[in-house]
């Protein structure tokens, strides 16, 4: 089945060193598929497809994204990979809109038919940079591979979340380093443009989405055969119960018009819903900063508020809906917990309710939204109204993302006290955030 497998990369703007990745990959994958699994030529040969990186887009200057896009997108071909997926320039501040989609598709089309890169196989090899960078890939991978196996194999790395910790370290670091200014971003903290770029912004009505999507689900219900409905779901559930084959059961399931949300609650009846271990860095954020003067002023500020209010003050970072980046959100949480902050994390795909009463079991004094699927005005007001329901309207919600700007004054409609978009420091989030409790809390 080697062959049938596929990876799935995500291309930086380190144009040497993701190329180097590429061709380490390919090399460790023939290497033990020849040596462990006795493949054959096309089973050690690596399938992957590519995404241009979502994080280094900026909404500040975001005309940069699409240089940023190309010479990432060029980096993924001259690596090899099979399929390629380039990012839009405008999704560090809405959904793309029709033209940006188009500029992001003419790139890959732009290396592919006029570059020419697609000719070449490997053609940096031979390259003293290029064969140095991927001899250090490769030692890191087996260094990486080989404390996997200590552990007894990924599952149980996973189990133990080790692959997480080593993601969200190394997330807080390049957060800390542009922070700095270390790590040098055009447009955010070196030759910054004052002002804002006039840049068309995808407007989406999420009530008529919504709408429109529960009408839809109402008219599936009605039209499908309720009696095979609930036959699949049941079927699916003993193949869970008795260890049989779930893809057969669950293809039947799907074939008579079961939704996704049925076919995960008849497995869950079984399996349970997986709880991943709360386990954060700490101490990375804090050793980047050491001697920052806006680091230092951030902790002054939260030891003011823990001696006013009496204990540490507690935020909840919370993703909601059908949004599954959470990259941000573990940045902000292990990088606030070493400013100062007590720290909830929330499970990814919660309701507005259930963070709602989260916060208020872990009597929270702010909750964070970390969100970027577009589902900001339909979710966060949701959660206010979940918390005022609760009877706890005190606790002060703030929203983080890809928020777009014209949508920030509907946010703060529905009381949302403070937006942070992408580019905001840590450091001048978690001050503000701190200033509103500290206001709040002297009132």
């Amino acid at each position: 089945f080697a062959p049938r497998l596929s990876f799935f990369w995500a291309n930086g703007m380190a144009h040497l060193k993701e190329i180097a990745k590429m061709r380490a990959g390919r090399v460790l994958w023939a290497d033990r598929m020849r040596g462990e699994f006795g493949a054959n030529a096309k089973g050690q040969m690596l399938r992957t497809h590519t995404q241009t990186s979502g994080w280094s887009l900026t909404a500040q200057d975001p005309w940069n994204n699409v240089a940023r896009t190309a010479i990432e997108a060029l980096s993924a071909t001259m690596g090899g990979t099979q399929s390629l997926h380039t990012n839009s320039l405008d999704e560090a501040i809405a959904l793309p809109t029709d033209m940006s989609a188009r500029i992001a598709r003419n790139t890959q089309l732009l290396l592919q038919t006029e570059a020419g890169y697609t000719a070449a196989v490997d053609p940096w090899a031979g390259s003293h940079v290029l064969e140095d960078l991927t001899a250090e890939m490769l030692a890191s991978a087996e260094t990486l591979m080989a404390e996997i196996a200590e552990k007894g194999g990924m599952a149980k790395a996973i189990d133990e979340g080790l692959p997480k910790l080593r993601i969200e370290e190394a997330a807080a670091s390049k957060q800390a380093a542009i922070d700095r200014g270390r790590d040098k971003i055009i447009g955010v903290n070196l030759f910054v443009v004052e002002g804002e770029d006039d840049v068309d912004v995808l407007v989406v009505d999420q009530d008529e989405v919504q709408r429109q999507q529960l009408a839809g689900l109402a008219s599936l219900k009605t039209s499908r055969d309720s009696a095979a409905v609930e036959a699949a779901l049941d079927a699916l559930t003993s193949a869970a119960r008795s260890g049989g084959n779930l893809l057969a059961a669950g293809v039947v399931a799907a074939r008579v018009r079961c939704t996704l949300g049925e076919i995960s609650a008849a497995l869950e009846a079984v399996f349970t819903r997986f709880q991943p271990a709360d386990r954060r860095v700490s101490g990375v954020f804090s050793r980047a900063m050491e001697g920052s003067e806006a680091y230092d002023n951030v902790r002054a500020l939260s030891d003011a508020f823990a001696a006013c209010a009496g204990r540490r003050p507690r935020i909840l970072v919370a993703k909601m809906g059908q949004d599954g980046h959470d990259r941000g959100a573990k940045v902000v949480a292990s990088s606030f917990a070493d400013l100062g902050f007590d720290v909830d994390l929330g499970p990814l795909f919660s309701t507005p309710t259930e963070v709602a009463r989260q916060a208020v079991e872990n009597d929270v004094h702010v909750v964070g939204v970390s969100t970027l699927a577009a589902g900001h005005l339909t979710l966060v007001p949701g959660l206010i109204e979940a918390l005022r329901e609760a009877g706890r309207p005190d606790i002060l919600v703030v929203a983080g993302g890809v928020i777009p700007p014209g949508d920030h004054e509907s946010m703060y409609n529905h009381g949302v006290v403070g937006v942070f978009g992408p580019g905001t420091p840590i450091t001048a989030s978690a001050k503000d955030i701190l200033d509103l409790l500290l206001e709040a809390y002297q009132k």
